[in-house]
């Protein structure tokens, strides 16, 4: 493993802070409404991670609307509604209130006691039926007097929240220009302390809110956008001037593995963590060995500073309160890992048991969602691989604003009530029960070999579909990206990842399953697809042309199913779905090579099953035949072959020939073997091992019993 040094050594200078640019077009902002320049403004900050992270911050404008229902002028503020992300919305994005109604609920706020009881009120204040619900930030732009208001959360700013020196660089940096108030959690309450602080300290350019971040405001959308990124360069400039005199976290005391080194020593742990994480549902992982992170966990004082948490309630919310840190030397312990998540989830349900009330939810998932490694990196676990790579992302801004808030004082935590407050406020409670209910394969991971053919991408495409994340494998790179590409436009290119894999390659294959444990924490179902046809008399079949049956269809697919043994195992089990054909039942003429193989294929499948039962590992066998609309194999040699053997012409007559063979007159399309994968790969057929599904259409020489 990496190396462990006595004492911290000299390293180069912390890494800075990126000071944003100003990226406002004169020309692209021209012809906008006043909604369309808030929208521009919104995208152009949101798209920007040294401004905010994703789904953080919200943004305000109070434009003259007329109403709807009387004809009069009134203000409305359109405001980022709840659950939005700046850099990616659109118009219907923003809730939109009546600036009047909003501002008379203070008539009927009781007290900071009764703060959430405001929310209820706010669809009260609706304009033009907009469904878009208002998010608890709201009072903090209604409440103040200027036209434009940004509230964003970048890392600069947040390490000036919270660092104990914050206040005191926030008065040199900006001379009182930029005010201070402590620690508070957004809501109504918040929005009336600022604005009357606001309403105290007359020319204030913004204000910061202690661990949270800035709000700021102009009198236009491009003063209101200019003010933001000036304030945040200026800030960025400040701590990078105080991180240019040294290493940052007490200088390096363990140095970083070589990248390889890192992404090995990752596919080995991710799928052991993986694996003792018990819960409802599987969990998937994303790994990052960014310089940040590694100028993190390499330093003195990662430990001292992992253990106080999150400051910031955004990144809080993602990352729980604090992250599991491993011992570099002993990620191949497997009883060292469970012992250090056991006692993880201990020190969770004591946190838990400390801070929750008889109203509260029950207490959550008490497993880490990030886990560090000195040497290595950040590992992040989450319901599905979007959550798990934000997570990530969140806990590398909570490194920056560690960074910057240790170089001008110490870095302050939230408070473990006001952290527990947060993580269980009713409000998230209620936004966490909105959310749809997760697809059926959420959470579960895929690996599919010859997934660039009509099988095999109609397979991936339909586990895709219903939540699976999948790896991609095909020795035909060119096929195989494109696959990947329209996979991941449909899907996301988060659950989607490819590897070019030649089966029959025993490191290719080792490789592909490594990369599928890194990409996304282990596997929990394998589609044996990859293959190949031939067609020739037994005279003519040559020992060159047998061996490569047997290689791709007998041998590729004991090393997929070998390499995903271990894997299952340390996941509590999984499915293996061999493709077989129809040929591995029936005999059919000049084609013993390959059908013999696929015969010997079904056996291997019923062997595995054997082995596999007692780890929970089922395996099955989907045996088709005559996929010829979108195949491969179909458009070469083999097309010509089976029509020679049959008498019949290679074009359209071959397809018809066997709809008019098959038992139900019909033809069998790759979707149709996909179904079946799918029955088999899934919960559905929990209780199967050992089983053959035909998809022929009827074949009774094929019947298995």
């Amino acid at each position: 493993m990496s190396e462990v040094l006595d004492r911290p050594v000299a390293t180069a200078a912390a890494i800075p802070f990126v000071v944003p640019a100003n990226r406002w077009s004169d020309s692209d902002a021209a012809g906008k409404s006043e909604p369309e320049l808030l929208l521009y403004r919104s995208n152009l900050l949101g798209s920007d991670l040294t401004v905010t992270n994703f789904g953080g911050g919200n943004t305000s404008a109070k434009v003259a609307e007329t109403d709807p229902l009387s004809g009069e002028p009134v203000t409305v503020l359109w405001v980022k509604g709840s659950g939005g992300d700046i850099g990616s919305m659109a118009l219907d994005g923003f809730a939109t209130v009546y600036l009047d109604k909003l501002l008379g609920l203070e008539k009927l706020y009781r007290s900071l006691e009764h703060e959430d009881e405001m929310v209820g009120y706010l669809p009260h204040t609706t304009f033009n039926l907009n469904s878009r619900a208002a998010s608890i930030d709201t009072p903090l732009h209604g409440y103040l007097p200027f036209a434009h208001i940004d509230h964003v959360h970048p890392d600069a700013l947040i390490a000036l929240a919270a660092s104990s020196g914050g206040e005191q660089a926030t008065r040199e940096i900006w001379g009182g220009a930029v005010g201070w108030l402590p620690w508070q959690r957004p809501g109504f309450d918040l929005g009336l302390k600022l604005r009357d602080h606001v309403a105290a300290n007359p020319g204030l350019r913004g204000v910061m809110l202690a661990g949270h971040g800035i709000i700021c405001w102009g009198d236009s959308a491009r003063a209101c956008y200019e003010n933001t990124i000036e304030l945040i360069a200026d800030a960025a400039r400040f701590l990078n001037a105080h991180l240019a005199r040294g290493p940052a976290f007490g200088g390096q005391v363990h140095a970083p593995l070589a990248a390889d080194e890192r992404r090995a020593a990752a596919a080995r742990l991710m799928p052991r963590l993986r694996g003792h994480m018990p819960g409802a549902r599987s969990k998937v992982g994303h790994f990052a060995d960014d310089a940040e992170t590694l100028e993190f966990v390499g330093s003195a004082d990662f430990e001292r500073l992992a253990a106080i948490g999150t400051s910031c309630p955004d990144h809080f919310l993602r990352t729980k309160i604090a992250p599991l840190t491993l011992d570099p030397t002993r990620l191949d312990d497997d009883a060292y890992l469970a012992g250090r998540l056991e006692d993880y989830r201990a020190r969770y349900a004591g946190y838990y048991e400390r801070c929750a009330g008889p109203a509260d939810p029950a207490m959550r998932d008490p497993n880490p969602v990030v886990v560090l490694v000195p040497g290595v990196g950040r590992i992040t676990f989450a319901a599905d691989k979007t959550t798990a790579r934000l997570a990530g992302e969140f806990y590398g801004n909570a490194i920056n604003v560690m960074r910057g808030a240790e170089a001008i004082g110490a870095y302050i935590g939230l408070d473990e009530q006001e952290a527990f407050d947060i993580e269980y406020w009713a409000l998230e409670e209620a936004k966490l029960q909105r959310m749809p209910k997760p697809k059926p394969l959420a959470g579960r991971i895929a690996l599919v070999t010859g997934a660039a053919g009509g099988i095999g991408a109609a397979t991936a495409r339909r586990l895709a579909a219903d939540g699976a994340c999948v790896l991609l494998t095909d020795r035909d790179e060119t096929a195989l990206e494109g696959t990947r590409t329209a996979l991941a436009k449909a899907f996301g290119r988060d659950v989607i990842r490819a590897a070019a894999c030649d089966v029959t390659q025993e490191k290719e294959v080792a490789d592909a399953f490594s990369t599928c444990a890194v990409e996304f924490g282990g596997l929990d179902m394998l589609v044996a697809n990859a293959g190949l046809a031939s067609s020739a008399p037994i005279e003519e079949t040559t020992l060159a042309l047998w061996r490569k049956n047997y290689d791709v269809l007998v041998e590729g697919t004991f090393l997929n199913a070998r390499a995903a043994f271990p894997l299952m195992k340390m996941q509590g089990g999984g499915s293996i779905v061999i493709i077989g054909s129809k040929n591995a039942l029936a005999a059919t003429p000049n084609a013993s090579a390959y059908a013999s193989a696929k015969a010997a294929v079904v056996h291997l499948g019923r062997c595995l099953a054997l082995e596999g039962a007692e780890f929970g590992i089922r395996v099955n066998v989907v045996n088709p035949d005559a996929v010829i609309r979108g195949s491969r194999i179909w458009d070469g040699d083999w097309r010509k072959e089976r029509a020679g053997a049959y008498g019949i012409d290679p074009g359209e007559e071959l397809e018809d020939f066997y709809r008019k063979r098959s038992m139900l007159k019909r033809n069998v399309l790759p979707e149709d073997i996909a179904e079946a994968v799918y029955w088999f790969a899934s919960d559905a057929s929990a209780k199967s091992t050992a089983n053959i599904i035909n998809v022929d259409a009827g074949n009774a020489q094929a019947f298995t019993r």
